[in-house]
């Protein structure tokens, strides 16, 4: 069973041999040239890096490097395909007329823009949640009137009381504190309690019931 296997696999191997050497035989070795070239794009004549240039007549291709160089063995009257994602595939075929076994070319690829139909993006996955959304929405609840809420003196006042103080506001409270000494040095303190002008607000503010015990 061994030896069976072995000659199936040594006659395998010597018909792709004398396939591959009857194809090579076909190749006429004298018109080879040696073909250049540089890809660009077609928009701004730019370099297009990596691009993929296949030579179907022979089948065997290169990659171009950053700039867009490339350079490859060809035939006259090859087929030449240059393809790179996002661009059209473009085909080239050497010219059958050339007298020199050398060959410079800048190829150009066009951009492959397609036009898709617009798309609306909802923030409801379906009809009846934006059915529900619509009838429990507060129409006059928006980003200004939800800001203006949150910066007002009571929410401010409501956030600064449950903050611990800091090394800041330390420094700031003693450097008021020292501006008060040195205003009021050699006098009295301050004391509202004895101020007429914070007395006569009170009288004025508790006339017009501004005053009120909660």
């Amino acid at each position: 069973m061994k030896k069976a296997y072995q000659f199936i696999l040594m006659l395998c191997l010597a018909v792709l041999a004398k396939e591959s050497f009857g194809q090579r035989q076909d190749i006429d070795t004298t018109r080879m040239l040696q073909l250049s070239g540089v890809v660009v794009s077609e928009q701004d004549l730019t370099p297009m890096p990596y691009i993929t240039v296949y030579d179907k007549s022979i089948g065997r291709g290169v990659i171009a490097d950053y700039y867009g160089y490339f350079s490859m063995v060809s035939f006259p009257g090859d087929t030449l395909f240059f393809s790179y994602y996002g661009y059209k595939t473009s085909t080239y075929i050497v010219p059958d007329s050339l007298k020199e076994n050398r060959y410079s070319i800048i190829h150009m690829l066009q951009q492959d823009t397609i036009n898709l139909p617009e798309v609306t993006v909802y923030p409801w996955p379906s009809k009846e949640d934006f059915a529900k959304f619509f009838v429990e929405m507060q129409p006059y609840d928006d980003a200004i009137r939800r800001a203006q809420r949150e910066l007002s003196g009571e929410s401010l006042a409501f956030v600064a009381a449950r903050l611990d103080a800091d090394a800041s506001l330390a420094s700031g409270l003693l450097a008021n504190q020292r501006n008060t000494k040195l205003y009021t040095n050699g006098q009295l303190p301050v004391n509202n309690l004895l101020n007429p002008y914070s007395w006569a607000k009170l009288v004025k503010d508790w006339k017009e019931g501004k005053l009120k015990i909660e």
